[in-house]
């Protein structure tokens, strides 16, 4: 459960790191190469994503759960946007998902 757990927190950052470098050189006028080291960060989240043990479409869907909570924290930490209420029930409620999909006892 734990390498699982830190396989989707290296994915979460590469992803949403890399996704930040493209959105700062396309939207904020930095330099081409930023560009360029958040595709190659990209592409190592993908790879990530494949050292999962589930399946490809349960990995992915309690993924989305993962990434919606991260990316609530790189909005507050990077970006200064504290989040709501609302945002924290919203981020608790896909915690609760991505637990049930990844860790239930399945037969």
């Amino acid at each position: 459960m734990i390498k699982s757990l830190l396989y989707f927190l290296w994915a979460g950052l590469f992803e949403i790191g890399g996704g930040y470098l493209i959105w700062l050189w396309l939207r904020e006028g930095k330099p081409f190469w930023w560009g360029i080291l958040g595709a190659i960060a990209l592409a190592v989240y993908g790879a990530i994503a494949t050292l999962q043990p589930a399946n490809f479409g349960r990995v992915y869907a309690a993924y989305g759960g993962v990434f919606i909570i991260m990316a609530m924290l790189w909005g507050w930490k990077v970006d200064g946007t504290i989040p709501d209420r609302y945002d924290l029930i919203g981020a608790s409620l896909a915690l609760v998902s991505v637990l049930i999909i990844m860790f239930m006892p399945r037969s």
